[in-house]
Formats: structure tokens, C-alpha cells, sequence
């Protein structure tokens, strides 16, 4: 059985998800951060909401968490790193610990950088991918509390799943990204095709998600600060692709 996925708008640019077995009803929402959009999509689709999978604390990821439990009873998957900062999780989760969505089996990894307790949650039969803010489509997350070496750690982690993982994130960032990441790999051909398809997807009001993990390795420069191009771009050729990342992650900072 495949999962059914609707993707949907929360706010200004964050990324809803809902992720729906048919073949037992169960429905998980990816994070929580406004409880309107959330029950309008799963009004819009029939379905009831059974569990909530939180990626990490920030506000704009679990602002609806307790009202959307309360509603439906639904058990919150949140990582054991971020207790303190989560409320109302039945299930603590850290690197490895697998769950079910309904049939579908699902692993934790641990992605610290944007956040010291951030997790993604993989699905390796469902080919599914849903990395919050640590990965983002031709982007990853700003260093809020990790530092360069976490990140790079685990965005090489992720980098390492199977190319056809289909990535969901937790923000609509492609186009803004696409600007940052051409100024800095001009001579890839194959972001230049990324960036023409983003711009005819959102000129006509589509999501640019999901991306895969093959395509960011491809396009995604903060994937790529192991290649000569982007080392080149930040004046570190020959330095360590950590450092590289470091230097391109304060570049954007500042763009």
C-alpha cells in the first residue's frame, strides 16, 4: 500500500503535510503549527488525524500541537532531546527508533543544527523523507543553536539516503534559495533547470516540493561544499568541505 501525501500552506511560507494510510485511515501531520489549515486540510480530504510527528520545538512547528491533540486524541511522536520544550508527546524518539503510521514503518534520525534537538523521520519503504528545517529545497536551515560541523554532519547523513527519497520540508523557500545558490554554482546546468521549473510551478500557485534527495545533491549548494565550484565561490578552495559549508551557511546569512 502507498501513502497518500497532501501538502498544503500554513502561513506566509511554512509547508503543511499529512501523510494518510488508506488501508487503516491512520493520518499524521507533519509538525503543528496553526490548527486552521491543518483541520481544513483534513476536512478538504475526509480524513481524521491520528498522530502528530514533530520535527523540533520552534513555535511555528507546534503552536497548535495541544489544541489538534486535544481534538482528536491524536498521539504526538516528538523528539526525546526536546521534552523540556514539547509538550503533551506520548512518544519520545531519538536516532533509530522506528514507529508505525498506521502500516507504514518509520525510523528516526537525529539531525541536530537548526535546532540542538532537531529530528527528520525516513520512511525507506514509502521512499519519504520529511526533514523540518534541516533540509530545505536547494537550502538547509539557519544555526540557531547547532553549529556548522553538526549540520554538515547530518545534511551529509541525509544526503546519503537513496537518490529517489522524495524530500518534504518544512518551508516553501525554493525560489529564495535559488537566488543564493546560483550566485554561487553559476555553471550548474542542472540548477538552472531546477530554478526555470520553480519559477513556472509557483508562477501558476504550485508548491515546488516535493524535491528529491538525488535532485539537491545535483543543485542544493550546501550539499555540494565537497565540489571545487563551491569551494572556489567562498575562496577556500582546497579546504575542507565542512569549512566550505561553514562559510556558504554565513554567506547566506547575509544575503
Amino acid at each position: 500500500m502507498t501513502a497518500i501525501i497532501h501538502q498544503f500552506a500554513v502561513g506566509a511560507d511554512n509547508l503543511g503535510v499529512l501523510i494518510h494510510d488508506p488501508a487503516t485511515g491512520a493520518t499524521a501531520s507533519i509538525d503543528a503549527g496553526d490548527e486552521a489549515p491543518i483541520l481544513a486540510a483534513l476536512g478538504h480530504k475526509g480524513w481524521r488525524l491520528t498522530d502528530i510527528l514533530v520535527t523540533h520545538h520552534h513555535s511555528d512547528h507546534i503552536a497548535a500541537l495541544s489544541s489538534l491533540k486535544a481534538r482528536f486524541s491524536a498521539r504526538v511522536v516528538a523528539p526525546r532531546a526536546d521534552l523540556h520544550r514539547i509538550p503533551d508527546v506520548n512518544m519520545a524518539v531519538g536516532e533509530g527508533d522506528h514507529f508505525k503510521v498506521g502500516s507504514f514503518d518509520f525510523v528516526t534520525m537525529e539531525t541536530p543544527g537548526h535546532t540542538s534537538g532537531h529530528v527528520s523521520f525516513y520512511s525507506a519503504d514509502q521512499k519519504l523523507l520529511f526533514a523540518g528545517d534541516t533540509l530545505f529545497s536547494l537550502g538547509c536551515g539557519r544555526l540557531f543553536e547547532g553549529n556548522a560541523s553538526q549540520m554538515w554532519t547530518s545534511l551529509s547523513r541525509l544526503a546519503g539516503l537513496p537518490d529517489d527519497t522524495k524530500l518534504y520540508c518544512g518551508h516553501e523557500y525554493t525560489l529564495s534559495n535559488a537566488k543564493f545558490a546560483i550566485k554561487h554554482d553559476p555553471d550548474n546546468s542542472a540548477l538552472r533547470a531546477r530554478i526555470s521549473e520553480a519559477e513556472a510551478l509557483r508562477a501558476k500557485g504550485a508548491f515546488t516540493l516535493p524535491s528529491t534527495i538525488g535532485r539537491e545533491k545535483e543543485t542544493n549548494p550546501f550539499l555540494r561544499a565537497a565540489e571545487p565550484a563551491l569551494a572556489a565561490s567562498v575562496g577556500l578552495t582546497g579546504h575542507a568541505p565542512v569549512e566550505v559549508f561553514a562559510a556558504l551557511r554565513e554567506a547566506k546569512n547575509k544575503s
